[in-house]
């Protein structure tokens, strides 16, 4: 016999309502917890003060007011007129109506019911294709954020193999994110790999419509110590046509231990970027192992 056993028995204990074993087990209980004897006390307490209270007198007018709730009651209760479909055919055969007026009743009928059964089947089917394109867009849009968390995780790793299909996810984002863009300006600009910069610089590119995009390529120069890439780079300004880059450009050209080939291009594209002509295609190959296509800004690479 716990304490909360014992509390949910008092009312029953005090109306004398339990076992002979019950109320033993709950005598000895009592005997020994302070706590469930102040509880006890407490319920005689209000057991007394209820059986002191004067049970009230029924009202003189309690016939009256019985039988006139009791009418109310059967009013409202009366049974609805039984509208059966036999009864309404019954009374559509008993009208006196001329067969040319049935017939064409009949037939108003019948391309009503047309009518609605094909606006019916038409929302229905409009309902369902959109809830199919709704879900497609959904999954679409789980499937883009998926690409870019896992982009984003395999950026920082140190395998370059991951890191370059990390870069290879982000090609097939529709809308990256600012964290996305973000992770690769960071990769083109720190990266060790001279491949995964060139594979960053690809695919940043097509996304240089995003003023941060191109304003982060502008910069991008300074940081750049492969002539692979400062020549993909070049290219790149060339090809975007943005006259920011000519500074940095020349920045590059007082490097003491530039390699002529690259300063070359860069020469080129600061007076291309200068007339606002484009640049012919070029092609270099240089000590880094590592070959650069003739197209600019697209640049083949070895995944090392």
């Amino acid at each position: 016999m716990n304490c909360e056993r014992t509390k949910e028995q008092l009312v029953d204990y005090l109306s004398s309502q339990l076992s002979d074993v019950e109320q033993a087990a709950l005598q000895a209980h009592l005997a020994e917890c302070a706590n469930c004897r102040e509880e006890l006390q407490a319920v005689q307490g209000v057991w007394q003060t209820l059986g002191k209270v004067r049970v009230p007198e029924p009202s003189e007018h309690i016939r009256t007011d019985f039988y006139a709730m009791l009418g109310t009651f059967r009013e409202s209760a009366k049974p609805a007129p039984d509208y059966s479909l036999k009864g309404l055919w019954q009374w559509w055969l008993e009208l006196q109506i001329p067969l040319p007026v049935l017939r064409l009743v009949y037939s108003a009928c019948l391309v009503g019911v047309g009518l609605i059964g094909g606006y019916w089947l038409s929302g229905q089917r409009t309902t369902t294709q959109s809830a199919d394109q709704q879900e497609v867009a959904a999954l679409a849009a789980q499937v883009n954020q998926m690409r870019q968390v896992m982009m984003l995780a395999l950026i920082e790793n140190p395998s370059a193999t991951k890191r370059l299909k990390a870069v290879n996810y982000t090609k097939e984002l529709e809308a990256p994110t600012t964290r996305v863009v973000e992770a690769l300006l960071n990769t083109l600009n720190n990266d060790p790999n001279v491949n995964v910069r060139l594979a960053t610089l690809e695919a940043l590119t097509p996304l240089a419509q995003d003023p941060t995009v191109r304003l982060g390529l502008v910069r991008a120069l300074r940081y750049q110590d492969s002539p692979l890439v400062q020549t993909a780079l070049a290219d790149a300004m060339v090809q975007l046509q943005d006259p920011r880059s000519v500074k940095p450009l020349r920045e590059l050209l007082k490097q003491d231990n530039l390699d002529e080939s690259v300063k070359s291009k860069i020469e080129q594209s600061i007076q291309t970027l200068s007339n606002g002509r484009p640049a012919a295609p070029s092609t270099l190959q240089s000590n880094d192992q590592t070959l650069v296509s003739p197209q600019p800004q697209r640049a083949a690479f070895v995944a090392v």
